[in-house]
């Protein structure tokens, strides 16, 4: 009868790391997806908005022009090399 207590006991365990393991694994992709948006946000509301103007019977040709430009703008922005320099608190708070 002990031996059963601890072969479940030993299963708890392993679901609680399993549970870990997920959660980080939750976590990672939700920075990801954070970080993805907060790049592109820009570029994706435009596009969403050219879209919904063209279902709703509307010229959209404003709209698919900030996005473009916005798309442009982020793949300038994304080509500069970066260091780990680039990052420091200062140039943060400064808005540079």
């Amino acid at each position: 009868m002990k031996q059963k207590f601890v072969a479940v006991r030993k299963s708890v365990r392993e679901a609680g790391q399993g549970m870990t393991e997920y959660l980080i694994v939750v976590a990672l992709i939700a920075i990801s997806a954070i970080a993805v948006f907060s790049f592109f946000g820009q570029t994706m509301r435009h596009q969403v908005a050219g879209i919904a103007a063209e279902l709703a019977g509307e010229d959209s040709a404003q709209n698919v022009s900030n996005a473009k430009g916005t798309a442009s703008s982020a793949n300038s922005k994304g080509t500069q090399p970066k260091n780990m320099g680039d990052y420091s608190s200062a140039k943060i708070l400064n808005g540079k």
